[in-house]
């Protein structure tokens, strides 16, 4: 049982961290580390308060979520994975490749579990929409659609979007970070991304200094049984009508994956309409819940997370070579080995 536990940041996420530790583990210590000062802690159930890492450490905690801004996440991870902290890093795992690497390296080495927080992955809804592509319900698949979008003044109502960490490219926001959720599921489901051609920028009057817009088309490596799949990804802080859907296209038929409503539905050859074929209503706190007992169980046992640290590499990759693919007009090939994306054709 753990009993030193840290969190660092105290945003609306790291928040929401403490009050998931403290549910999951009433009898532990839980310190945070924070930039600003310990006297007015907005939140209960915390126990100490640091403003530097050094304090932090001398903590000891066994185990820490970094939700600070992504920009700042290495500054904070690798220090403690060198001290032997096992981490569960929010998304995305940080604001740029460089350094990602050393981070997993070193928690290899240290024998030190790390996890991406990618909690959509433990959504009921889209476990069963996995589960169908699996289980091969379409047949071969030929394309993907996915969307997702919310206007950023309404994600939270009570907070100035404009300060957020949304809203500054200095604090890691902008579409293709902060949902970056798209990218990973994506992945989860089709494989490692082999290509990218994007477009991304700032279309509307936000007043924001980071893309709003991005639309994607990602070429995943083909299989040797199929031809390759691309899927065509949309994102947006604009749009007012709150969307994250995905629809596969395959030889028999269609999925359709709603996050919104929590709903898979199916049409099939043959058919005149759409069949929902799972709906599970989700509660706020359940996926991360869920993404908190895997960290916690792979920390007690040694197991792999459901999401590792180089599955948030891995996005991050996307993420950079979709921003190189629009500013330079290319598709831009991803090196899964980890070296620079690799620019190869001009876009038609």
């Amino acid at each position: 049982m753990l009993e030193r536990m840290l969190v660092v940041g105290l945003g609306s996420i790291g928040a929401r961290h403490v009050r998931l530790v403290r549910q999951l583990l009433p009898g532990a210590q839980i310190a945070v580390l924070r930039h600003s000062n310990c006297r007015d802690l907005p939140e209960t159930g915390i126990d100490r308060c640091f403003t530097s890492l050094d304090e932090a450490l001398n903590f000891r905690p066994q185990a820490a979520v970094v939700a600070n801004p992504a920009t700042h996440h290495l500054g904070a991870a690798l220090p403690l994975a060198r001290a032997g902290v096992h981490l569960l890093v929010e998304k995305p795992i940080s604001s740029s490749a460089a350094g990602v690497s050393e981070l997993i390296d070193t928690c290899r080495d240290r024998h030190v579990t790390l996890m991406t927080g990618y909690n959509l992955r433990f959504l009921p809804s889209l476990l069963q929409f996995r589960e169908m592509l699996v289980e091969r319900r379409l047949g071969r698949v030929h394309s993907v659609r996915a969307e997702v979008g919310q206007f950023l003044p309404s994600w939270r109502p009570d907070t100035d979007y404009r300060g957020t960490v949304s809203a500054r490219v200095a604090l890691g926001g902008g579409v293709l970070l902060e949902l970056s959720h798209e990218i990973d599921y994506l992945r989860w489901l089709f494989g490692d991304v082999e290509w990218v051609s994007a477009i991304q920028g700032k279309l509307s009057r936000l007043e924001i200094d980071v893309e709003d817009t991005a639309h994607l088309v990602l070429g995943f490596a083909r299989s040797k049984e199929d031809a390759q799949v691309i899927a065509a990804l949309n994102m947006d802080f604009i749009r007012h009508d709150t969307t994250r859907t995905c629809t596969v296209i395959g030889e028999t038929g269609s999925l359709r994956w709603n996050a919104v409503n929590g709903t898979v539905e199916i049409f099939e050859r043959g058919k005149n309409a759409w069949q929902t074929v799972f709906e599970h209503k989700d509660q706020m706190d359940d996926t991360y819940l869920a993404e908190w007992r895997d960290f916690l169980a792979c920390v007690s046992g040694g197991g792999a997370p459901a999401i590792s640290g180089a599955d948030g590499l891995a996005v991050v990759r996307v993420v950079e070579a979709a921003r190189r693919s629009s500013i330079n007009g290319t598709v831009v090939s991803i090196d899964h080995e980890h070296r620079p994306p690799v620019e190869s054709r001009a876009i038609v």
